[in-house]
């Protein structure tokens, strides 16, 4: 008998990013369901919070715990440049263990928020070199992939994806973007984001209230000497966008995909001092597809934000802060409701909303129809996985399917034997 086959699963996960965990919580759904002897554990963020809301054993990611404050005080330093040392080993350590790795979705291949090299690039240069080094299969899947301006970045990213077993993207702005860093992406294949995977909720049958996705936006990697600024703008055109709508007498549910943009929706609900608007309190994707469901509209900047308001068929605009955003939007047939983040105009912003509550009814029929087409695709994305990743796996279905169609065939065989014999004279 063979033994079970021991996956890791890598990433940013249980660290407060909601998107980061949903692709999580697809791609444990897709093992449970076509791989239920696999032995799974991760190496992350955040490992109690994996632990506890998944039911599997998690390791701490960097073992300096610091790693995402800004050192500053030489012992801080000298702690970081050793916890990265360490890292390498640990992280040697724990790929050895495995026969696969798992990467699940997230923006792993860009720098569209701010990044630095030597933070979660270096982590994935790591696990996907000692992948190659010890025969461990590393995926890739779903990544979100862009251009990336900063050198040791770019090189980092680069030879990540290279040493990779297996890649898939979340859309083709993303293959191409590792097609023009130098990867070969001839095999490579683009499949909607893993959170189209996960169970969608009912939507409301009634007039909701709209919901506001916002963000601690202080834009890209490469606006850093205009961030406050940015941030600032942001703010204001959220703040003045949600109030009008308050002076309306419209209901407004503020929402967020990350711990960090927390304060941003206190600073709205201070500023604005309405009975109308309020906060929602959201753990999970599946939270707040249930808030995005019983909307009548979205208004939403996170990408996966988007995508639940996307998946639970509620017309959304987006505060569009990258190529991905507006690529998503014109995929699900919403191309033309998107609205810069680093420009957020109030009224052209209320305006445009306008635009798409008159279009409602229509809007949702067509995401109706884009949403059969995503669980489709995501259907032969986790085949293609088991293919790359669980050969025997593959192997054993095929067969399965190989005797069912036998089986049914000389069924039909002997039916028509049997036909033949009744009509002969």
């Amino acid at each position: 008998m063979r033994p079970p086959v021991r996956v890791g699963v890598f990433g940013l996960l249980g660290s407060g990013n909601l998107g980061n965990d949903g692709s999580l919580e697809a791609v444990l759904g897709y093992l449970r369901a076509e791989h239920p002897e696999a032995v799974v554990d991760a190496l992350c963020g955040g490992p109690e919070v994996v632990a506890t809301r998944y039911g599997i054993p998690a390791t701490r990611l960097h073992w300096y715990r610091g790693e995402y404050r800004t050192a500053s005080r030489a012992g801080a330093i000298a702690a970081k440049g050793l916890g990265k040392l360490v890292d390498a080993f640990r992280t040697a350590a724990w790929v050895r263990r495995h026969d696969v790795v798992i990467v699940p979705g997230m923006g792993v291949l860009e720098a569209t928020l701010p990044l630095r090299p030597w933070g979660f690039p270096y982590s994935l240069f790591l696990l996907c070199a000692t992948g190659r080094l010890f025969g461990t299969r590393v995926a890739l899947v779903g990544a979100g992939a862009a251009a990336i301006g900063n050198r040791p970045t770019r090189a980092l990213v680069r030879w990540s994806a290279k040493l990779a077993a297996y890649r898939s993207y979340r859309d083709a702005l993303s293959r191409d973007a590792m097609r023009e860093m130098g990867v070969n992406t001839a095999r490579d294949e683009v499949y909607p984001d893993l959170a189209f995977a996960l169970p969608t909720p009912p939507s409301s049958t009634t007039p909701g209230p709209v919901c506001v996705g916002v963000m601690d936006f202080h834009g890209g990697d490469d606006d850093r000497a205009r961030a406050e600024e940015i941030h600032r703008r942001y703010l204001e055109g959220t703040t003045r966008f949600v109030r009008a709508l308050a002076e309306e007498g419209r209901t407004i549910r503020l929402l967020t995909g990350d711990e960090v943009d927390e304060p941003v929706v206190a600073a709205i609900l201070d500023a604005v001092d309405s009975p109308l608007v309020t906060a929602a309190e959201a753990a999970s994707l599946t939270d707040l597809m249930k808030e995005m469901a019983a909307a009548g509209t979205v208004v939403a900047t996170r990408y996966h934000n988007l995508i639940c308001a996307l998946k639970v068929g509620t017309p959304t605009l987006a505060l569009s802060y990258a190529a991905k955003s507006d690529a998503l939007m014109a995929q699900m047939g919403l191309g033309a409701y998107c609205h810069p983040a680093r420009e957020v105009d109030a009224d052209r912003l209320l305006e445009r909303f306008r635009a798409l509550e008159q279009r409602s009814a229509e809007l949702r029929r067509t995401l109706t129809e884009r949403n059969l087409v995503a669980a489709r695709r995501l259907e032969h994305q986790f085949t293609a996985l088991t293919a790359a990743l669980f050969p025997t796996a593959a192997q054993a279905q095929a067969q399965a399917h190989a005797h069912d169609r036998d089986h049914a065939h000389a069924h039909t065989h002997d039916h028509d034997h049997d036909h033949d014999l009744r009509e002969a004279p």
